[in-house]
């Protein structure tokens, strides 16, 4: 975590408005509300559109199989250095067929042993969108071998969520949720 306190708290129920509870609501009815959403929840108008967005990007409208997205998913966390966002998606990758032993080479990139060529290329495509804004001709050509143009198109709006959502828990400081502990390799970010 960057920063050892929230710049912007998550709010606790006591202090939402009807609207914030009325955004919340359907989170709350699952039992649990996370920190990003009761932060978020202070601007209701902008969550809305976040969230909807977000719904897209996780699920099945987005042709990339969960278990590709969560892959990712997770590179964007590691390389935006976020570590409530790592923490969040290593148990929902889990979930979505990632192994253990995967999540941890995650953080070596597309060039650590063992990845399938769609991992590697996955790996690759999102690496050059973080650094660069844009996926190569080399890696889109070797992207389109194996993946559909839909899939493509989501693969670029996955990270650019996740890069959005990024910036967001680390300039905002949102801190993990009850329970969650750090990844002790990302203690410095």
């Amino acid at each position: 975590m960057r920063l050892s306190a929230p710049r912007i708290a998550p709010l606790a129920d006591s202090e939402m408005d009807a609207d914030q509870k009325e955004l919340t609501a359907p989170m709350a009815a699952t039992g649990r509300v996370l920190n990003i959403f009761r932060t978020l929840a202070r601007t209701p108008k902008a969550a809305r559109g976040f969230l909807a967005w977000g719904n897209y990007i996780l699920s099945r409208r987005n042709d990339l199989p969960p278990r590709q997205r969560e892959l990712v998913i997770l590179r964007v966390g590691y390389l935006c250095k976020s570590g409530y966002e790592w923490t969040q998606h290593v148990e929902i990758g889990l979930r979505d067929g990632l192994t253990a032993p995967e999540i941890a080479r995650i953080k070596q990139g597309a060039d650590a042993a063992d990845w399938s060529e769609d991992d590697s290329l996955l790996l690759r495509a999102t690496d050059e969108l973080h650094t660069d804004k844009f996926i190569s001709d080399p890696t889109w050509a070797a992207l389109s071998a194996h993946f559909t143009e839909k899939q493509r198109m989501d693969l670029v709006y996955t990270v650019g969520q996740y890069t959005q959502v990024s910036m967001i828990l680390n300039t905002f400081g949102v801190p993990l949720d009850a329970g969650q502990v750090l990844d002790p390799d990302l203690k410095g970010f």
